[in-house]
């Protein structure tokens, strides 16, 4: 899926939201490798990243050529600095209603609204594909995200206690949420 939008952060800088291309692999590569660094509340540490950047090419253009999935880039001064996607649930037809969204920003650029503009962005695209509902999973502690979620009309629908464990051996409870578009 293709997409492009000019935003303005909080803090007054231009930023494209854009659907990341096969060119951006190596940039998006390393966006993600860095924000799996600087945080603890994503699905993978850093290390466990099974992409090469040629295989993060490929499926950045597989993204691109498809109807019902997307990754978008945030770029803000020259820099791509945030990810977010949507992926079917499946292709069945009791499932194929329903998209997984999932996001991540560089600790930079936390509390600029580039999280808020990738999550509208992001929502646009689900509805343009067709999906009546986007669902995610955030790390209860993760108050901000959770926050935003709330903000653009995603419900909490359940809580899994032990959702992630950590490398160092605590439990991380996922509020699952949802949004109905």
């Amino acid at each position: 899926m293709i997409y492009k939008k000019e935003v303005i952060l909080k803090d007054g800088t231009p930023c494209l939201i854009r659907s990341a291309g096969k060119e951006d692999a190596q940039a998006v590569y390393d966006c993600f490798m860095l924000t799996h660094e600087e945080t603890d509340w994503l699905l993978s540490y850093a290390d466990e990243n099974s992409f090469t950047v040629e295989g993060e090419g490929e499926f950045l253009a597989r993204q691109e050529a498809s109807d019902g999935a997307v990754e978008l880039c945030a770029v803000a001064d020259g820099h791509l600095a945030g990810l977010a996607g949507i992926e079917p649930i499946g292709p069945k037809d009791k499932v194929k209603h329903r998209a997984d969204f999932g996001i991540s920003i560089e600790r930079a650029y936390w509390g600029k609204g580039m999280g808020w503009q990738l999550t509208q962005a992001c929502i646009e695209c689900a509805r343009k594909a067709g999906y009546l509902q986007l669902e995610l999973e955030a790390v209860s502690e993760n108050a901000a995200a959770i926050a935003l979620y709330e903000k653009a009309g995603f419900r909490e629908y359940g809580r899994n206690p032990k959702g992630f464990r950590t490398r160092d051996g605590r439990w991380q409870e996922l509020v699952l949420m949802r949004l109905e578009l």
